[in-house]
């Protein structure tokens, strides 16, 4: 959770969704890597293994490939599965295309996913990936409230021939096949060729996706993949990528400027400078990312919502984004960005619209406010002129004292809101790991769904009961009807304040030639080098 939320607001490049290519055919395309090589600026990898890895999406992405994934237009295409099915949305049959290989040569089948997903769940392993397999049936069995488990396997996984495995959830879901696309590593599968030394394969994984490994990853080091010739869904267009980690990412900025690198996710301080620096070599893509401020609930004075609307329509959105972001964002409009299926823009209607008049008459109208308002953000992250700007709007704009505090770092923020001790309106953001809108409405504005502190341990049964509708949906047009209506509920009681659409902007070197791009991010086997 914390990984998602800090990611595109902190800058920091890795965290950047990245899907692994275009839709596959599941045959051989002629050529592989027929254009060239690029250096792929990135931060430093914590690790290669799928499961394992939460900074190194965009690495570990070039090496495998996903079961699904989405395009540019949001619609959804098997890739190694041949087919996903349910008839129930509960137990779902997963068919593998034929002839899939790892890099080694050894043949992609159900047992590759099932032990794979079952060592990722598998709670003494502590695998950093492993909540995005808590749905299926026995995960809870992998992770007892204490003690050791008394199985390594979950019972929802049952291999059922020599290309087909069923996994079976804990409840209805009309959204699972969209989760085992791109950025849901915990789904993707290993070779048995990992298990024998599974330190050695996190330096260098034997993955079934465009790229392959040409040596180990070391600490610190740039680390090159090769287009693998024998991938079986559409071909990487470029040769070689080389992924070169900075701990500074201005440093990366300049490289790229400079032409020492060729592809970079850029900076937030960065944000006002890019255009001027790069012209046409600055991409800004529509992302699954919304920002927003929290409020402490439990504190009488944010408890009443029409005084969370007052701060919301205190802020303007427009003049944060030109000043902060260089126009690159987009003020938001409803509770899920733009790009996911069924988001009604506008949804939030005058409460999201900057008004000083109305928010003052609001603010009055609620009783006004008593002493200091106080933004809480997580300090060393690059947010201070975003919080010190939102400070200053409401304090003129609502005529109450207002002040903007950075905590010390990302552990003393995330502890001041786990232990209710935030002390006001506070730092929030939600970059979707697949792009639907259950993602984002779930992780937020649920008590189960990872990040009740962030949204002031917030919850409705009837927000609840509508996200349990779309789930058993049969239909992705009548999950979307819910999760309008879970939207209304939600706006009704305005616990936090939306305030912008995500866009990931990234900067290249004059050496690109197309950065395609899906759910924000490039397609890095879709990039083309001059």
């Amino acid at each position: 959770m914390r990984r998602r939320t800090i990611a595109a607001v902190a800058a920091a490049a890795t965290l950047a969704l990245v899907a692994t290519g275009c839709s596959a055919t599941g045959t051989a395309d002629s050529q592989s890597g027929s254009g060239g090589s690029l250096v792929y600026a990135t931060g430093e990898p914590d690790h290669l293994t799928p499961g394992r890895q939460t900074v190194a999406f965009t690495q570990t992405m070039s090496l495998f490939a996903p079961l699904t994934e989405t395009d540019a237009k949001g619609d959804l295409h098997d890739v190694a599965a041949k087919s996903v099915e349910s008839s129930d949305n509960t137990t779902w049959t997963i068919t593998l295309r034929d002839g899939w290989t790892f890099q080694n040569g050894e043949a992609v089948t159900p047992e590759s996913y099932v032990k794979a997903w079952n060592h990722t769940a598998y709670g003494p392993n502590a695998w950093e990936n492993s909540g995005e397999l808590a749905a299926i049936v026995g995960y809870e069995d992998l992770n007892p409230t204490s003690g050791t488990p008394k199985t390594k396997e979950m019972s929802g996984l049952k291999v059922t021939g020599k290309d087909t495995f069923t996994v079976t959830l804990d409840h209805a879901d009309s959204q699972f096949p969209l989760q085992l696309s791109q950025a849901q590593t915990a789904f993707y599968p290993m070779p048995e060729a990992a298990y024998a030394d599974l330190k050695a394969y996190d330096a260098k994984p034997i993955g079934n996706g465009p790229y392959e490994m040409e040596g180990a990853w070391k600490a610190d080091q740039p680390f090159t993949v090769t287009a693998w010739k024998d991938y079986r869904g559409t071909k990487a267009k470029t040769k070689d990528i080389t992924f070169k980690s900075y701990a500074d990412q201005n440093t990366a900025y300049t490289d790229v400027l400079a032409g020492n690198a060729d592809v970079l996710f850029l900076p937030t301080d960065k944000m006002t400078s890019a255009a001027a620096d790069f012209g046409d070599r600055l991409h800004s893509f529509d992302a699954p990312g919304i920002d927003y401020l929290g409020f402490p609930l439990w504190d009488d004075r944010y408890s009443n919502p029409d005084v969370r609307r007052a701060i919301s329509m205190s802020i303007n959105r427009g003049q944060v984004n030109k000043a902060i972001y260089g126009g690159l964002y987009e003020p938001a409009t409803a509770l899920t960005p733009p790009g996911m299926s069924g988001t009604q823009e506008g949804i939030c209607g005058d409460a999201c619209e900057f008004s000083p008049s109305k928010a003052k008459a609001l603010l009055a109208k609620a009783g006004g406010f008593d002493g200091t308002i106080t933004l809480v953000y997580p300090g060393g992250n690059g947010l201070d002129s975003l919080y010190q700007a939102y400070a200053n709007q409401i304090r003129q704009n609502l005529g109450v004292d207002t002040e903007a505090k950075a905590t010390t770092d990302w552990a003393s923020y995330y502890s001041e809101l786990t232990d209710k001790k935030i002390e006001g309106p506070h730092f929030g953001h939600w970059g979707a790991l697949y792009a639907s809108q259950q993602n984002t409405l779930r992780a937020l504005f649920t008590s189960a769904g990872g990040c009740a502190p962030c949204t002031g341990y917030y919850q409705s049964d009837e927000v609840d009961s509508l996200l349990a509708k779309a789930d058993s949906a049969g239909s992705q047009d009548e999950a979307n009807e819910y999760y309008a209506q879970t939207q209304k509920a939600v706006l009704e009681d305005f616990p936090v304040v939306p305030t912008f659409f995500d866009k990931y902007s990234y900067v290249v070197s004059d050496k690109i030639a197309s950065l395609p791009a899906v759910d924000g991010s490039p397609v890095v086997p879709a990039i083309t080098v001059k």
